[in-house]
């Protein structure tokens, strides 16, 4: 809590009930699945358990998490579980009362265990304890807190000291992930890495013997902007598509204006796509005006894992923030009907090679049967072939090798179709490239100078990109 405290915001100018329902559905139509009550402190809302119950009636939202100071949470925390809260993260950046005053400026540290001790009881599932490290005031108490995790099923993430307006940054008082994993290390060689999963913000650790993990937020020293799929809400409706971001869109007066769901998505996705690629490094952060955290979504409203809309600049899907390599995980996807077709040529050098194959008199046999039977059955292989590509149910699977005498070569094209979650350009590409290359083989003897050429995907439709067709 800044010193001079915050003014609140009118009540008419935040979001009610309805509006924060109507925006969760739309980005739920869009792909989201894990929605986020943060703040401010989400509690002070009388209406944030109906929130949470009307949120867990939405058709595809399976998580619902909140952040929470933890001061009145305990009392409510009972209801909020029994409505569809599924994950907890208390913020509580010390254990000793003094600075608990300091920091919140009241008596409460209490009240937040209490709170700690309710969801566990509760069985909240995923528990989270998140404390801002500052140096020279509670970078003291970095083991008392990775003793919590010790006895507890719980994550302990340390987060590093983040410039907002008022809260007087400095990189003397920001202490680096990396000096704190060192200080545990000392205590806990055994402490390891666990591996990433795709859109994690923190680095996740363990320590053997623990029943918990320990997190490290790392934004100002290495930022995870290439695998953040995050988008927030504040609690007066503006869209920020990143936290450090001072760009916003305010979805609240596009719905009072009578904006239809059409209109709000299409601005959402004006908005997503100008996300920049990451945010600004340490020495420009500390600069730059950006609302204190306590206002971003004071009286709470949301932050929001999007994955239709997150998308600044084109990026590897198969790939981590960290860069390693991974099968997508396509369980929540819809099972539409998906095309792809593919073109490819292979040019002959001399015309003695076509000569055999349009009077079949080729060694080696009937070069185009052979050829469409060889792609046919490569197609069918493709994720056996392709490390990350995901087994499918083909349904059709159509090539075709025609003899062009002019250009003194054959023009091959594949068609695949399946019912999936997944398109099928892969095995459309397989089936095309395994067929020429059939037809190099069949023909080496004859000429050894073949091009296999301009294989590429001509077509394909289905899926949550929809439509797209090459235009050559």
């Amino acid at each position: 809590m800044p010193e001079e405290g915050v003014e609140l915001s009118p009540e008419k100018d935040l979001l009610n009930t309805d509006e924060i329902i109507r925006i969760a559905k739309l980005f739920a139509l869009s792909g989201v699945r894990k929605i986020r009550l943060t703040g401010g402190e989400p509690t002070v809302r009388k209406d944030v358990i109906d929130i949470v119950r009307r949120l867990h009636e939405i058709p595809g939202v399976e998580e619902i998490c909140m952040t929470s100071n933890g001061l009145a949470l305990h009392r409510k925390l009972p209801a909020l579980f029994e409505n569809g809260l599924t994950s907890l993260n208390l913020s509580m950046d010390t254990m000793i009362n003094g600075k608990f005053q300091i920091i919140t400026r009241r008596n409460g540290l209490s009240a937040v265990i209490k709170s700690l001790h309710k969801a566990i009881e509760l069985g909240i599932k995923n528990v989270k304890i998140n404390t801002v490290v500052m140096r020279n005031f509670n970078d003291d108490e970095v083991m008392n807190f990775v003793e919590l995790s010790r006895a507890k099923n719980i994550e302990v993430r340390f987060i590093e000291y983040m410039p907002f307006d008022g809260n007087k940054w400095s990189t003397k008082k920001m202490v680096p992930y990396q000096d704190i994993l060192a200080k545990i290390r000392e205590r806990y060689p055994g402490i390891y890495k666990l591996d990433a999963k795709p859109g994690d913000t923190a680095k996740k650790y363990h320590i053997p013997g623990f029943s918990g993990k320990i997190g490290f937020i790392t934004s100002m020293t290495s930022d995870f902007c290439s695998s953040c799929t995050r988008l927030r809400i504040t609690s007066d409706g503006n869209l920020k598509v990143c936290l450090f971001g001072n760009d916003e869109l305010s979805l609240r007066d596009l719905m009072r204006s009578g904006a239809s769901d059409e209109q709000i998505l299409q601005k959402i996705g004006t908005a997503v796509k100008l996300k920049k690629e990451k945010h600004a490094g340490l020495d420009e952060l500390k600069d730059l005006p950006n609302r204190p955290m306590i206002l971003i979504d004071h009286n709470a409203f949301s932050s929001f894992n999007s994955r239709r809309f997150y998308s600044t600049k084109p990026k590897l899907t198969h790939l981590t923030g960290s860069g390693e390599a991974y099968m997508v995980d396509v369980h929540d996807k819809l099972i539409t009907h998906r095309t792809a077709v593919t073109r490819g040529s292979i040019k002959f050098s001399n015309e003695t090679a076509l000569q055999l194959i349009k009077t079949n008199s080729n060694k080696k046999g009937d070069v185009i049967a052979i050829s469409r039977v060889a792609g046919i059955m490569a197609a069918k292989k493709t994720s056996e072939l392709i490390p990350l590509c995901h087994p499918l149910s083909i349904t059709k699977l159509v090539i075709s090798l025609s003899i062009d005498e002019h250009g003194n070569k054959i023009d091959a094209e594949c068609t695949v179709e399946c019912d999936g979650k997944t398109g099928v350009e892969m095995e459309a590409l397989t089936g095309l490239q395994v067929s020429l290359l059939t037809v190099y083989d069949m023909c080496k003897a004859v000429d050894k100078k073949m091009i296999i050429d301009n294989c590429r995907l001509a077509k394909k439709t289905g899926g949550k990109s929809g439509d797209w067709i090459l235009d050559d």
